[in-house]
């Protein structure tokens, strides 16, 4: 299938000119919304484009007065405008940013702030002890603490950035000129490490700004959209997002935590939404239950049946039909990015079929991170879409189902591992990066992964199983919240592996179904359900046994989980 491109977009070859632009043709835009709380009072301030690319330079032109130029910094906190402000502040300057996971234990930050070697940390107030913990302990290379909010005993960057702007206004334009080394580290990312020590990737500024030209290739923005940054900033998928939505001119809105995004949907009219499966199933589910408690299941199935009819004669009411819906999800949105994992199929034809363009993308850190994606044109429910058009794919070592390693080449490849050449020569092959994750690609190019080949289940007769595969179908039963597909030495054959399941149950849903019901009559009910879903499957992907709890599974801070630590758990 030929690469296609959608839409007109300008190529830079670093962050620097992708803000620049943005700030000359976009300059009066709305580029963030914050939301100021001051007691029982609420106000909204809108920053335009013009406005964060001088706070830019006054934040950027005093740190280089402090003396870190050529510096490292690091970043931990919540999704906000310092948060933002920061890092385009870091890579506009050349300085290399280390964006950090805020919920890392102290040791596990600690360990990262001394990986980094970073000579400055710009923290969220919120995390104030854990730094202060880190700063008594005195085991990192830090010189400087830096607050995202006025607090005492540290500077500001608030107070910093005004006295940038001093300088800026004086004439002093070091920070601004400052020349962009785009092929070299400037990004310092800790992977999400569902092993027990992360490893740090090295990206450069080419790295990103030749993904987000792809993906503003094929999807769909618009200057009049508001996309509200849910996506952790200090996870790739986060932070490269943001960026393109900066390329694009549109305006964004922070959340104010997990349980207001509805109203955050509502509040700030959000039409463009990035997410992971996980929050997409719940919102799903939430939506679903809304509509059987009001017994409209039947009349949405048939207003779904006959909108998908007339789509084929090119009529299309859906938003107008699925009005009602619509504004459950706050009534603008139009656009949604789904990421990090596998999600439903179920949950993206229900999306796509009531009028909200949802779409699929599949990457990792180490690519910067978008390899392909679906985009309005190109949907396939299952799939992760079609190759980003500067990036090309391969399988290799292909099985006799077709199934083989995804490789990629690509200006999106990072530069290897920082500190660690063995690893990097594991995975950097004559210009390839090896994903580690097995799929196909079908007749029409469509991309589709299977599983992680280090999480394949070998059984004794060479027939291979891929969990995830089949915690998607157990996944979608009703009384089940999340599931873990795993082997165990089988009692007759003790070379062989049977597969086994561990399955959380979902609380509320039993309660609400079976308020007085035993975990035991619980247990024979999914346990029906699980045989049941074996019926469809081939006899060498039965699941043998059952584990239930209401206990959630062990879960990196990105909500992956962590199999190996789970699956200890389950066979020690």
């Amino acid at each position: 299938m030929e690469k296609e491109k959608y839409f007109e977009a300008t190529e830079f070859e670093d962050i620097k000119g992708i803000i620049y632009n943005s700030a000359k043709i976009y300059a009066n835009n709305t580029a963030f919304i914050l939301k100021h709380k001051n007691e029982k009072e609420i106000s909204y301030e809108n920053i335009t484009y013009k406005k964060f690319l001088e706070d830019i330079n006054a934040f950027g032109t005093k740190l280089y007065d402090l003396g870190y130029k050529n510096k490292r910094v690091a970043i931990v906190g919540r999704n906000r405008y310092e948060w933002v402000l920061s890092h385009l502040t870091n890579l506009l300057g050349g300085m290399v940013s280390i964006p950090l996971d805020k919920e890392l234990q102290v040791d596990e930050l600690e360990s990262c702030l001394f990986r980094s070697k970073a000579d400055v940390v710009i923290f969220d107030e919120k995390y104030k002890e854990n730094i202060e913990q880190i700063k008594e302990n005195g085991k990192t290379n830090l010189k400087e603490y830096i607050c995202m909010s006025k607090i005492e005993n540290y500077k500001d960057i608030r107070t910093i950035m005004e006295e940038g702007r001093e300088l800026v206004n004086s004439g002093n334009t070091s920070y601004i000129d400052a020349k962009i080394d785009s092929y070299k580290m400037n990004i310092l990312l800790f992977t999400s490490g569902t092993t027990s020590k992360s490893k740090a990737v090295m990206l450069s500024q080419s790295n990103i700004a030749s993904n987000v030209y792809a993906m503003q290739l094929v999807e769909k923005f618009y200057e009049t959209d508001v996309n509200l940054a849910f996506l952790p900033l200090h996870h790739i998928f986060g932070s490269t997002a943001m960026i393109v939505m900066l390329s694009r001119g549109l305006a964004t809105a922070f959340p104010d935590g997990l349980r207001y995004v509805a109203q955050n949907l509502k509040e700030y009219k959000v039409s463009v939404f990035v997410g992971v499966p996980l929050l997409l199933e719940a919102i799903y589910k939430k939506v679903q239950d809304g509509i059987e408690k009001k017994g409209k299941t039947k009349a949405v199935s048939f207003a779904i049946k006959l909108s998908n009819l007339l789509m084929k004669l090119h009529i299309d009411i859906r938003r107008k039909l699925f009005k009602d819906i619509i504004n459950e999800l706050g009534g603008g949105m139009r656009f949604i990015i789904s990421g990090g994992a596998p999600l439903d199929k179920k949950v993206s034809r229900f999306f796509n079929e009531i009028g909200i363009d949802l779409v699929q993308g599949y990457g990792l850190t180490e690519t910067a991170p978008v390899i392909a994606a679906e985009n309005d044109r190109k949907v396939k429910y299952g799939s992760i879409g079609v190759p980003m058009v500067n990036v090309d794919v391969e399988f290799e070592n292909i099985d006799e189902n077709g199934i083989g390693e995804l490789k990629v080449k690509g200006p999106n490849v990072m530069i290897g591992y920082y500190e660690n050449q063995e690893e990097t020569n594991n995975v950097l092959k004559e210009g390839w990066f090896y994903t580690g994750d097995l799929g196909y690609k079908d007749k029409e190019g469509y991309l589709f992964i299977t599983g992680r080949k280090k999480d394949m289940i070998v059984l004794k007769n060479g027939k291979k199983v891929f969990p995830e595969e089949i915690e998607l179908i157990v996944n979608n039963l009703e009384l089940v919240q999340e599931s873990l597909v795993y082997g165990i030495p089988d009692e007759v054959d003790k070379n062989d592996i049977k597969l086994a399941v561990k399955v959380v149950y979902n609380k509320e849903k039993v309660d609400e179904k079976y308020p007085s019901i035993s975990k035991e009559e619980l247990e024979k009910i999914i346990w029906q359900q699980i045989k049941d879903i074996n019926k469809t499957f081939p006899t060498y992907k039965y699941i043998k046994s059952m584990v239930l709890t209401d206990k959630e599974l062990i879960k990196t801070t990105t909500k992956k989980i962590k199999r190996n630590e789970e699956i200890k758990t389950l066979i020690s």
